[in-house]
């Protein structure tokens, strides 16, 4: 796969991943949902590392940092679609930056 093809297939299920298991422990913890919930919020937040650590790029720090963006822009995606909550102006101008500092560190020319 293409240096940017794999990172924007993993990053997203990573994103998802991680989202729903901290949505898990958070209905259980602050939502009063079953400690059940906890069960498949473990088993997204395995998913979460083992993907993201199949990322490409050399450095884990690099990685985790490019991640942040698509995170952030998954994450007012879960909002309004599971949450039912439209993200704001602001909502899609910062998911926007994160996105656009996530294209810099991935396509940033390096030796």
């Amino acid at each position: 796969m293409t240096a940017l093809l794999y990172p924007a297939l993993l990053y997203p299920l990573a994103a998802l991943a991680e989202i729903a298991g901290c949505f898990a422990v958070w209905a259980w913890w602050r939502g009063g949902a079953s400690a059940l919930w906890l069960v498949p919020g473990i088993a997204a937040l395995a998913v979460f590392a083992w993907a993201l650590a199949l990322t490409p790029p050399a450095v884990a720090g690099r990685s985790f940092a490019a991640y942040g963006g698509v995170y952030i822009a998954a994450s007012l995606g879960w909002m309004a679609l599971v949450e039912g909550v439209r993200p704001d102006r602001f909502d899609l101008l910062g998911g926007a930056l994160a996105l656009a500092g996530t294209a810099v560190i991935l396509l940033a020319p390096r030796g």
